[in-house]
């Protein structure tokens, strides 16, 4: 986990979606830039809403159905671009091949042998909703105009379209300078009254209900595995395979959230405590105390 992540004065941009959301919404108080993460873990209470199998599909389109119609009652609707991108392709064939010419590495970095794996490829396509009143309605966006010959769409699209937008200093890796931006999608001189306030429920597609004695994904043990990181159980002798050894889908979303409580207990000591913001909180090796790295 980046160490930057855990400086102080980052706690207090992470809230609870359920929790504040909508009230942000309401208030028209969201910042310029917002991340909503989804519920990775599937439980009988809380059901995810990732998409990820086996999860029921269903959870996460009212996922997507709920933060539209929180946007779209909002104040601040007509300063939105409401961008829904998905991770991975989900193994569908694509009949588009992967690019592989003139992609850069992002960060020079070589995977390990026998691969040595230079990412300086792209995969297959995934899926990317651009939404706002500033678009025209059935706008399809086919490729970027640069800034390079070989550009393309792709995920550190978005870091350099913030970039972009923001006139912020400088790239985060030679990726996303080279990747196409799509801020010239939002063509319009004036924002549309025509979007939909609501959108229809999506239809349940699983059958059951969530088994949280299931064993972990491999998606779920990194999570866990971050956790760790928070919790200071990296630094043991369990970390990392013993860590989520006989875990199930419950015991690991126990552990997660315990782990995220108790780092944020701790940097809130540590703020009272007159810890400056730009320090870096990390637990000690064994112990209940906390560590300050100096950034």
């Amino acid at each position: 986990m980046n160490r930057n992540l855990r400086k102080l004065k980052y706690l207090t941009k992470f809230h609870q979606f359920d929790l504040h959301f909508k009230r942000h919404c309401e208030e028209g108080s969201l910042p310029n830039y917002v991340v909503i993460e989804q519920r990775f873990f599937d439980l009988l209470s809380i059901p995810a809403n990732d998409d990820h199998p086996s999860h029921d599909v269903s959870e996460g389109q009212k996922f997507v159905k709920k933060v539209y119609e929180t946007l779209r009652a909002s104040p601040q609707w007509n300063e939105i671009l409401f961008i829904i991108i998905y991770d991975e392709h989900g193994g569908f064939y694509d009949h588009v091949p992967t690019p592989v010419t003139g992609v850069p590495s992002p960060d020079d970095m070589v995977g390990p042998a026998p691969y040595n794996f230079k990412f300086d490829r792209l995969g297959v396509r995934v899926p990317a909703f651009l939404i706002s009143p500033w678009i025209e309605p059935g706008t399809v966006l086919h490729a970027p105009s640069g800034p390079y010959p070989t550009s393309e769409f792709e995920h550190s699209s978005i870091a350099a379209t913030v970039k972009k937008i923001f006139n912020l200093k400088e790239f985060l890796t030679k990726r996303d300078a080279w990747a196409g931006t799509f801020e010239g999608i939002l063509t319009r001189a004036s924002p549309r009254v025509d979007c939909p306030v609501t959108l229809v429920e999506p239809v349940k597609l699983r059958e059951g209900v969530a088994k949280e004695d299931a064993k972990l994904s491999e998606f779920q043990v990194e999570l866990v595995e971050m956790a760790a990181v928070l919790n200071g159980d990296l630094k043991k002798d369990i970390y990392p395979q013993q860590l989520v050894d006989g875990l199930n889908v419950s015991v690991a979303a126990k552990y997660v959230d315990k782990a995220l409580n108790r780092f944020c207990d701790e940097c809130d000591k540590a703020k009272k405590n007159g810890v400056e913001e730009s320090e870096i909180i990390c637990f000690r090796k064994a112990s209940n105390k906390i560590q300050i790295f100096r950034s």
